[in-house]
């Protein structure tokens, strides 16, 4: 039952379909890009690197001449989210984070372990960040440094208002962190006009690259400001920016065959006609994945109005002899991969609609859990009609 995702592709090369937020399925001209070794060292990677800064400053609308730097950082982007707070909160410094799911926690976590005092603002799973809440905080306690919020917080799908917490952390002269793990490369961000000074995201999102390294957005002069601040010697960003002004060069061994993969995921993107055709394209999946679920008897558990278009939750099935690890097991055996859910409220699977996939792999899915839900023999709910048809946010 797979579906054609990449023409490219030949036949036996076709892994099962990833319908995760990443990582998540890749094109075969991306996997191509990895079967090249490269000397970490040599002129010709460093001007891949330097080439994909500058194209990530010009994903995010910036660039050098605005005051904007790219840093790339060896790990995954939980990595880049530490390394932000390692290298740029002082040690009387305080952070607001706006948490509603695990990454707005882990945000909390790493806090914690580095010993440096923050404030949780938190909301329900299926509730924005509050950007009244926000202003009322940093009203109260002066001694707030930073803000940090998540822009699509994966746990459930639900979008966050950074536009809206970013003008709220400007006005009271704040420094602004914003994970954009899955959402940079399709969703529209103002890195200048939302005042995001830290703008994290990971290689195995949106752009369609392959695990292996983040990459930190950020305002140089604020960057720079922090000199001396790190608590941590290989996540310390500046560092990392000098070895690149140094010599071109990661100051230790630099994920090689990712980057070359990355470079060739940007080419894809600029393709298919840059961030704004990929949000479509995802907006796309996600509404034919979202009617052909309900039409199935499965219950989205976000309202529509705050669901993002890059993952959705649904909710468990109410038969009391549903298995998760069951029918994920079965999904999988029909060549489909889907995610398991990560509510603390509520019992739910999630099923990504970003990567390298289409209309087409939604709709074979969507006939797997047909068929994987007659074959188990599970009751659900009584079909439902469809929500009102979402548009794609606006690029303008």
């Amino acid at each position: 039952m797979k579906t054609k995702t990449d023409p490219s592709a030949p036949s036996s090369a076709r892994d099962k379909l990833l319908f995760t937020p990443g990582p998540l399925t890749t094109s075969h001209s991306v996997k191509e890009a990895m079967l090249h070794d490269a000397g970490s060292w040599h002129f010709e990677f460093n001007a891949v690197v330097a080439s994909v800064r500058e194209r990530l400053l010009q994903l995010g609308g910036v660039s050098r001449g605005r005051g904007y730097e790219a840093v790339l950082l060896q790990g995954s982007g939980t990595f880049g989210v530490e390394a932000v707070f390692q290298t740029c909160v002082p040690a009387e410094g305080k952070v607001a984070v706006l948490s509603n799911g695990a990454y707005g926690e882990r945000m909390i976590q790493m806090l914690k372990h580095a010993r440096i005092a923050h404030l949780a603002l938190r909301t329900g799973e299926d509730t924005p960040s509050d950007p009244a809440a926000l202003d009322r905080a940093l009203a109260a306690d002066p001694a707030i440094t930073h803000v940090a919020a998540v822009h699509c917080e994966t746990t459930t799908g639900v979008l966050n208002p950074i536009d809206e917490l970013g003008h709220v952390t400007h006005r009271h002269g704040r420094t602004y962190v914003v994970d954009a793990m899955s959402s940079f490369g399709a969703l529209p961000i103002d890195l200048a006009g939302w005042h995001i000074d830290f703008l994290i995201s990971s290689a195995n999102k949106c752009i369609e690259g392959v695990p292996g390294f983040s990459f930190v957005l950020c305002r140089r002069d604020v960057l720079l400001a922090c000199e001396g601040i790190a608590r941590s010697l290989s996540m310390d960003l500046i560092g990392q920016l000098k070895g690149f002004e140094k010599n071109g060069q990661f100051r230790y061994t630099p994920p090689t065959h990712a980057i070359l993969a990355f470079s060739r995921a940007l080419d894809e993107l600029e393709a298919e006609g840059g961030p704004a055709a990929r949000c479509a394209r995802y907006m796309r999946n996600h509404q034919t994945l979202v009617t052909g679920m309900r039409a199935l008897g499965f219950r989205p558990y976000l309202d529509p109005a705050v669901q993002s278009c890059i993952i959705t939750s649904f909710l468990f099935p109410p038969d009391p002899e549903f298995d998760f690890d069951t029918f994920y097991r079965r999904l999988s055996d029909k060549g489909f991969i889907i995610y398991p859910g990560k509510i603390s409220q509520a019992d739910t699977f999630r099923i990504g609609s970003i990567g390298r996939i289409f209309e087409a792999d939604i709709q074979g899915l969507l006939a797997a859990v047909q068929q994987t839900v007659n074959e188990l023999g599970i009751l659900v709910e009584t079909p439902t009609p469809p929500p009102a048809v979402e548009t794609a946010p606006s690029f303008s």
